[in-house]
């Protein structure tokens, strides 16, 4: 058995100022869409956000270190880093299913649901060390869903017609 299976723990490739960097920029960009979440009193809010948001950059983190891993590195082993990707995706995807339905003859929890599948996305672009889209994102995300909050409040109600 390798020794690097039994010992605690595994070397990074990536220092750990860098990981606990990219984690950090996932935690608050989460923690900022879901502070608008729980304002508007939303199911999902600021704790809900903020852990989809870092799961999502822990996979993106882990999907670097696998592929630098030793062990990893035989031919019997193929290796695809997007099916981590792809894996975040569905299971926040599922999540966010989760929160949409439908009551009354209206749809409830779109943007909630939509929220969750965003934090995934930014916690993806955090963990992989593209914190610089994280912050772009999650900055239009804010703009977009407090704008347009007080756009659509303006707005005639269709029971108004």
């Amino acid at each position: 058995m390798p020794s690097e299976l039994l010992s605690f723990g595994t070397e990074t490739s990536l220092p750990l100022s860098s990981i606990v960097l990219r984690l950090f920029v996932a935690m608050i960009c989460g923690g900022a869409i879901g502070f608008e979440r729980e304002w508007r009193s939303r199911a999902a809010g600021l704790r809900t956000h903020i852990l989809v948001c870092l799961s999502a950059a822990i996979v993106a983190l882990l999907t670097i270190e696998i592929v630098h891993y030793d062990i990893f590195q035989g031919e019997e082993v193929r290796m695809d880093p997007l099916r981590l990707i792809e894996a975040v995706t569905a299971g926040v995807a599922f999540l966010a299913a989760g929160m949409i339905v439908y009551s009354k003859g209206e749809v409830q929890g779109l943007t909630t649901g939509a929220g969750l599948w965003f934090a995934g996305s930014i916690g993806l672009a955090c963990g992989l060390g593209f914190w610089q889209i994280g912050l772009i994102a999650s900055t239009f995300a804010l703009v977009v869903l407090w704008l347009l909050h007080f756009v659509g409040a303006k707005l005639p109600s269709s029971d108004d017609t």
